[in-house]
């Protein structure tokens, strides 16, 4: 699921078959196909490899938070960590959008990214607390919403910085 999921990041849903997987983990082909009857199994365990690995991160960052206010700038990047990864890589911050967009057409895929979904507003929601912040879940629906905006429009700019357009966007609501 590891070899899977990183092929997923490296080059989206194109790049996870079962004879890549298998030479990423070092396996004989028949070791990917004997686990995963479809490719659409093989995709979904990716998936959700990745997407608790993300969330399992997020959770290490929110139980080294402390309980304090902080300023706006701190809090955004806090909120975008956990939307868009800590690592500024492009490639992580494409798959995010990905997996949200190829879900619409992998209609097995929802239930999965509902869960995480799930999960992922409720570590948000601990972070606004743990911040000082009093936050609905109407208001953390409308800031992922812009943030989610923001990084669509940043990504086809020339020399695309989502995670700069998004941390001004945040930044001016949270204001």
């Amino acid at each position: 699921m590891a070899a899977a999921a990183d092929l997923l990041v490296e080059g989206g849903f194109d790049a996870v078959r079962h004879r890549a997987v298998a030479e990423r983990a070092g396996l004989p082909l028949a070791s990917t196909t004997y686990y995963f009857d479809s490719l659409d199994d093989l995709i979904y365990a990716a998936m959700e490899h990745y997407g608790r690995s993300e969330l399992a991160r997020g959770r290490e960052q929110l139980a080294e938070l402390s309980t304090e206010r902080r300023g706006t700038d701190t809090l955004v990047e806090l909120v975008l960590d956990q939307l868009l990864g800590e690592d500024p890589e492009y490639d992580a911050v494409l798959l995010r959008y990905e997996r949200l967009v190829a879900t619409g057409r992998r209609p097995h895929l929802r239930p999965l990214m509902r869960t995480l979904a799930v999960e992922l507003r409720a570590l948000l929601t601990e972070i606004f607390v743990r911040s000082g912040v009093e936050i609905g879940g109407r208001r953390l629906e409308q800031l992922i919403a812009l943030v989610d905006g923001a990084v669509v429009n940043a990504l086809i700019e020339v020399d695309p910085d989502p995670r700069a357009a998004a941390a001004r966007m945040l930044r001016a609501a949270l204001s």
